[in-house]
């Protein structure tokens, strides 16, 4: 900085002025200065400055799944909320599994990224309850966490309701969910949260309930586990064994996409014959044949709020821990009209 200083005949702190981008320097100055830079080749110490700064103006963000679209397009909305903040997103796939979230929380603390927000999954309550981060940490998911930390999460069981009920309302009596398998969060390879899929099963009972109707239990299909695979080859065998069902609500919409192709397989037709709905309303399902209704979970929402949230911690706001709760929409389209 002193050479360029030198060169442009000017002082360090004009140099700094002009590459901050300050208002307070005339416009020929600028100019004499960036020509400095440019003959110098001189490159500002990203390093240097983080250090002096104490901070490194990046967030870190560990989901379970790169190639699980819902985490692909929450990342996407959180990159673009960090960014309004002058910082950088890093994402971090933990595998749905303890050790890969302990491994991702420790990548964090080593590279001390400003803040951590992660959907656990893999790790237990009480192993989350033990985390110990210099860096605010900021949960997401449907998991109950300890109540000292800052939580965002998806109104599932509403999400769930609005979608079957919506299928009831239209004459559907015989509805069926695809699901994944009940067992540890730890050993569920696509990683979507076993309390996740709870939750929105509830949600297919107390639209019954709402309705003064029995859900028939025989018709919770699961083992799909969260793939459109999955849910075609679960509910093609549903279908073959004698099941009978006039609607579909799939707990995700990558589940939804494989119902829609075991519906087709098996010569009936959407929605005539059967009615579908997803969950997550991923930017694909506008397009799918036909267009598929699902729940809005609120991506935008979740990671506008949560990088709120991240802003005020590392301001210095030591209040109590925030909980919230994404509202959640049904976007009806062909698969359900």
């Amino acid at each position: 900085m002193s050479d360029v200083a030198r060169l442009a005949g000017v002082s360090k702190m004009t140099v700094s002025n002009v590459l901050n981008d300050r208002p307070r320097v005339g416009d020929e100055t600028r100019r004499r200065v960036l020509a400095a830079v440019d003959e110098l080749g001189y490159e500002i110490n990203l390093t240097a400055r983080r250090l002096r700064a104490g901070r490194v103006d990046t967030v870190a963000l560990i989901v379970p799944r790169f190639d699980h679209m819902y985490f692909a397009e929450l990342a996407a909305c959180f990159a673009v909320e960090v960014a309004r903040h002058d910082r950088h997103l890093v994402v971090a796939q933990s595998g749905a599994s303890r050790e890969g979230e302990l491994s991702a929380l420790s990548q964090a603390r080593l590279r001390q990224y400003d803040a951590v927000v992660l959907s656990a999954v893999g790790l237990s309550y009480d192993e989350v309850d033990a985390l110990s981060l210099s860096q605010p940490l900021l949960l997401l998911g449907e998991q109950e966490v300890p109540p000292r930390f800052d939580h965002v999460s998806i109104d599932n069981a509403g999400g769930a309701r609005l979608a079957v009920g919506h299928l009831l309302d239209r004459g559907a009596r015989r509805v069926a969910v695809v699901d994944g398998p009940p067992v540890p969060a730890s050993d569920v390879a696509a990683g979507a949260p076993d309390a996740t899929s709870d939750q929105r099963i509830e949600g297919w009972r107390a639209a019954h309930r709402e309705r003064g109707l029995v859900a028939d239990e025989s018709l919770l299909l699961g083992g799909a586990l969260y793939t459109a695979e999955g849910a075609r080859d679960v509910l093609a065998r549903a279908l073959a064994d004698g099941r009978r069902v006039d609607a579909v609500f799939a707990v995700t919409d990558e589940m939804a996409y494989g119902v829609l192709a075991a519906l087709h397989d098996a010569g009936l037709r959407v929605p005539q014959d059967v009615a579908v709905v997803g969950f997550d309303d991923l930017r694909g399902s506008a397009f799918a044949v036909p267009g598929l209704s699902s729940v809005d979970p609120g991506r935008e929402w979740i990671a506008r709020q949560a990088v709120a949230v991240v802003e005020r911690r590392l301001a210095g706001d030591d209040s109590g821990p925030v909980r919230l709760t994404a509202p959640v929409e049904l976007v009806v389209r062909g698969s359900s009209a």
